[in-house]
């Protein structure tokens, strides 16, 4: 079963299924949802304790753990007014979900980030 985009903004669909191939994640249901500075900054200091606004953020469901029925990879929230390319940040916050973590791999998410958006 393919990876289910259904709640990924049209515009926003072909990213995000280039960061999932990039990725090797072949199924699995993405949500994406482009908000307003303040929603973002909000979501940023009760998630993550940084109170301002940010481009990207993600919130993995199922990460590594296995699923009971259809994996459920998670959600990803972009600020239009913050992000520089809206299909970066899409690709940026679904490697998130998928387990990368550019803090702290070595450049391997960042190299499929470029990857994936070259193939765009």
């Amino acid at each position: 079963m393919p990876a289910d985009l259904s709640d990924v903004p049209a515009e926003l669909r072909a990213p995000v299924a280039a960061a999932l191939a990039a990725a090797g994640v072949a199924e699995g249901h993405v949500a994406v949802e482009l908000v307003d500075s303040e929603r973002i900054r909000e979501l940023n200091r009760v998630h993550r304790g940084v109170d301002r606004p940010t481009d990207v953020l993600s919130f993995p469901i199922d990460a590594e753990a296995p699923a009971a029925g259809p994996r459920e990879l998670g959600d990803v929230v972009i600020c239009p007014e913050h992000a520089a390319d809206l299909r970066e940040a899409a690709v940026h916050g679904v490697l998130h979900l998928c387990g990368y973590d550019h803090e702290r791999d070595g450049g391997e998410m960042l190299e499929l980030q470029a990857r994936a958006l070259a193939a765009l």
